[in-house]
């Protein structure tokens, strides 16, 4: 196996963090991701300024980064071109027996801890990436042409249906922001068993809302294999052009469109119950502006002569425990069953207690990792993947 990259890892570290300040809201907020709770739309200046915050610079940008990185670590899990035979196929096996292990894990998280869960989608879509070991750089390239092609078609019937769908009638918001009201509710004041079934039915939603996002997903893995097939990443130093194209491109295009978004954003917290045409386009702007922005993060540590944020390497050598970690700990302190405290913290005071929690990972990975070589999912899902299949 090819040794690790510091920057790969940092960067992985970097998205685990990022994907955090946008998973807490869903804690107390359920599926919808809703950010206010008041009817009349009133909203403290500094909650708006998270919320400006996390659309503009956090939304849509880390998961990209974590999806890419998951393709290119198909790469160094499984070699470059190969000639088909046993030596190929027991590669294909034992990336099989990884995703099924990843498969289980993402089930039970979003089963009975984070309706959000992305392993399930991930493993899924693992299923159909195995295929891609070993075959030829030209095969690889014809795939993702189809990708894009297929996310183009997806993007254009949603900006349609977007632009045709008539804005709710005012009893139709008025039910909607109740229905909010209630989910918060179940989550930062109900028992164990009422948050399990909320949980549940968010989790299937989430899975059948799959369509969308897969093809996007699937994208992004391409693209992380390609990218580590011709040495984007573990030769960042010979794509140096590729990088910095990229990081202009994040600049002009995408940080002005995810500004725009963010105050879109602000815009419909503000006023729940407005027929705002172009702020319903907010999230549609981020479809493609989010990623790109997410990818000048990405070259950002590419470009950098030195390891960028070398304090986020042990962070990202074990992003599987973290990022469950930061499910059981997001549970146990917002929701009901547990201490509650989502009943009362706002915006602010989310993203502040999403900051503590990595503040104590970070901790927490430096003293893991200087005693032991991988984190403890890592380890348990290593020996898994390194056992003898079962006959």
């Amino acid at each position: 196996m090819a040794a690790r990259s510091a920057r790969i890892d940092a960067a992985r570290g970097c998205a685990v963090f990022g994907i955090l300040l946008v998973n807490i809201w869903g804690f107390v907020h359920g599926y919808a991701l809703q950010r206010y709770t008041d009817l009349a739309g009133a909203m403290p200046l500094a909650d708006q300024a998270v919320l400006f915050f996390v659309t503009a610079f956090a939304e849509q940008k880390f998961y990209p980064i974590f999806s890419f990185l998951f393709g290119a670590g198909f790469v160094l899990q499984t070699g470059r071109r190969r000639a088909p035979g046993p030596a190929l196929d027991a590669i294909r096996a034992k990336y099989l027996r990884r995703v099924r292990w990843l498969l289980a894990c993402g089930v039970v998280h979003g089963a009975f801890f984070w309706f959000g869960d992305i392993l399930t989608t991930y493993a899924l879509l693992g299923f159909w990436l195995v295929q891609f070991a070993g075959v030829r750089l030209a095969s690889l390239w014809r795939t993702l042409w189809l990708l894009v092609a297929l996310n183009g078609a997806i993007l254009i019937v949603y900006a349609v249906a977007v632009v045709a769908t008539p804005a709710p009638s005012l009893d139709d918001a008025i039910s909607m922001a109740y229905e909010t009201q209630r989910i918060h509710a179940v989550y930062t004041q109900g028992g164990w068993l009422a948050i399990a079934r909320e949980r549940l039915s968010d989790y299937a939603t989430n899975l059948a809302a799959g369509w969308i996002i897969w093809p996007r997903i699937a994208l992004l893995f391409m693209l992380g294999v390609i990218a580590a097939r011709m040495g984007c990443l573990t030769r960042p130093q010979r794509m140096r052009r590729f990088w910095r194209t990229l990081a202009i491109l994040a600049l002009v295009v995408g940080l002005p469109l995810n500004l725009w978004a963010g105050a879109a954003a602000v815009s419909a917290a503000m006023q729940p119950f407005a027929a705002l045409p172009l702020t319903a386009l907010g999230p549609l702007v981020q479809e493609l502006a989010g990623p790109l922005l997410g990818g000048g993060y990405l070259a950002a540590f590419m470009l950098a002569r030195r390891t960028l944020a070398a304090w986020l390497v042990p962070v990202g050598r074990m992003a599987l425990t973290n990022y469950l970690m930061q499910s059981l700990i997001a549970m146990l302190t917002l929701q009901g069953f547990a201490l509650g405290l989502g009943k009362t913290l706002g915006a602010l005071h989310l993203m502040l207690l999403a900051f503590a929690i990595m503040a104590a990972q970070t901790l927490f990975s430096h003293w893991w990792m200087a005693h032991h070589p991988q984190g403890p999912m890592e380890t348990w899902w290593r020996r898994y993947t390194d056992g003898k299949p079962r006959v």
